[in-house]
């Protein structure tokens, strides 16, 4: 007899971006980890892209993304430590309907089990931005798989229980469809 509360997997559309001054498409190791898994898994990757360490053109690739309605999440590796190329929080943060900030603590939770308190040089960050979840990760593929691992395969992943992202999808945008008329 079939379980009547099982869930059939549901595919996204899952867009990398890579946030680097030198990476290139044949050594772009983080996001080749982040495709494979997210391709693995079952989603499909919606579009890749290596942007410079520039808030502009992090900005222009990831809005341009999250206005695609054929896109359901974007996450970007790179550019989230401390040094003066860093930027891409700062690029991200700003078109962010709602922050996410228990994907950082849960990422820290993830990351610092692995190499301690070094995870204290990245400032991993999420939110929802036009409806369409925002994943912004360090430039390691040991971090990309640990995000990966550890928070967004089960979230990504209709069939998680007790819920996950994909489950309140619809939902994400219900303050635009009821219009401006709720304070915020």
């Amino acid at each position: 007899m079939a379980d009547p509360t099982a869930r059939s997997f549901i595919p996204l559309s899952i867009a990398v971006m890579t946030v680097s001054d030198t990476r290139r498409p044949e050594d772009d190791r983080s996001g080749d980890t982040l495709a494979q898994r997210l391709t693995e898994a079952g989603h499909r990757l919606a579009g890749r892209a290596i942007v410079p360490d520039e808030v502009v053109e992090i900005r222009k690739q990831v809005e341009a993304w999250t206005r695609d309605p054929a896109i359901d999440v974007v996450i970007t590796t790179g550019g989230t430590g401390f040094t003066g190329r860093d930027v891409t929080p700062e690029a991200l943060e700003p078109l962010f309907d709602k922050r996410m900030d228990g994907f950082s603590a849960v990422f820290h939770r993830i990351s610092y089990d692995k190499i301690g308190t070094s995870t204290l040089q990245s400032r991993a960050t999420a939110g929802v931005a036009n409806a369409t979840y925002v994943f912004v990760l360090p430039g390691s593929p040991g971090a990309c798989r640990d995000a990966w691992d550890g928070i967004l395969a089960q979230q990504l992943d209709y069939r998680h229980r007790p819920c996950n992202f994909v489950e309140i999808m619809p939902r994400l945008d219900e303050h635009l469809r009821r219009g401006a008329s709720v304070a915020v």
